[in-house]
């Protein structure tokens, strides 16, 4: 557990005006970002049945909780990670049009997450996905897409500032672009983290495009799992990937933020190549892997946008505690009373 108290920190809202504050956003958010993305809100699962290929794997090494469903002769469901796989089957089974797409909010227990201040065992996300075609899989509709996120992201800041001037915007009015290689030649002696901390702090909103594949020294910036996001097709700036993550400068805790992982999902041609890097092909009988190899899925871009990550944001809260409910150790809960955090 590691926790950071930041000096002389007072809450800039009451708990009972927080939970306000916490509606306006989410009830804003949600109708700028469909409307920039042309999304329409879907039901979605808590958990999936497993062995089928559906569930995010994340960075591919975490556990999902799972259950025993007893009517169903005690075949194993899981708790989603995050819905990324879902919502491709669901474009397809409700034949979306492309540039047109969905979103939902995605509720998932993750009890492998080091518990700090941005890090929670319960995760909360707008989950979106979007068919596209086939000319729109390069770095230009990514950044593009981005842009509308972001620009989202900036109108519900002028929100919360119109009805609590006292806390201050602080987003720069546009988004930076930034390799992941290139980030390693501009700080090579710095770890990924270190380098997300300098650029953010530099540019105070960037995207760091190309998160998954190897680098020049033979390490992936971060980790990511094969079968959602393509992070090996060339792209038009000559590196490789066409995903990323939304970084934010917080002001606040002064670091790297992680607003949002998203990007342009695999192809089945960067499924295969993706499934062999990581020594992942047996993945391939899975039902949702099957359908995508026999080009039974839409081409689609997508990604997960932190809901509590962003009312902490916007509401200039020191831990994520303040946003939403969940479980904390002892001794951060005491550690947080006594600067002044009130954790829900």
């Amino acid at each position: 557990m590691s926790l950071i108290v930041p000096p002389r920190y007072r809450a800039r809202l009451l708990p009972e005006t927080t939970e306000v504050a916490i509606k306006t956003i989410k009830t804003a958010f949600q109708k700028e970002l469909s409307a920039a993305l042309n999304l329409r809100r879907v039901t979605a699962p808590l958990f999936v049945l497993s062995g089928t290929g559906l569930n995010d794997d994340l960075s591919g090494t975490e556990h999902a909780v799972s259950f025993e469903i007893a009517d169903m002769d005690n075949r194993r469901a899981e708790v989603v990670h995050s819905l990324a796989k879902w919502k491709r089957v669901k474009l397809g089974a409700y034949g979306i049009e492309p540039h047109f797409g969905l979103y939902t909010d995605m509720n998932a227990i993750r009890t492998f997450e080091e518990l700090d201040n941005l890090h929670s065992l319960y995760v909360d996300q707008w989950d979106w996905e979007q068919t596209i075609t086939e000319d729109d899989r390069n770095l230009a509709y990514l950044k593009s897409t981005v842009e509308k996120i972001y620009d989202a992201v900036r109108r519900v800041e002028a929100l919360i500032y119109e009805q609590y001037p006292h806390i201050t915007p602080t987003l720069p009015e546009h988004i930076q672009f930034i390799h992941s290689e290139e980030l390693l030649q501009r700080y090579p002696g710095m770890t990924p983290k270190e380098r997300e901390t300098a650029i953010t702090r530099e540019l105070g909103a960037v995207f760091i495009i190309g998160i998954g594949g190897k680098l020049s020294d033979g390490h992936p910036h971060d980790l990511r799992a094969p079968d959602y996001d393509d992070w090996t097709t060339p792209n038009d700036d000559g590196y490789q990937g066409l995903n990323g993550d939304i970084m934010l400068w917080n002001p606040v805790l002064e670091c790297a933020f992680e607003l949002s992982s998203m990007g342009i999902r695999v192809s089945p041609e960067a499924l295969r190549l993706q499934l062999r890097l990581q020594m992942a092909e047996e993945r391939e009988r899975f039902k949702f892997h099957s359908m995508l190899l026999r080009n039974e899925l839409p081409l689609s871009i997508g990604g997960g946008i932190g809901q509590s990550r962003l009312c902490m944001f916007l509401l200039k809260k020191a831990h994520i505690g303040e946003v939403q409910a969940s479980i904390w150790p002892e001794e951060q809960i005491k550690a947080c009373a006594d600067a002044g955090i009130f954790l829900i």
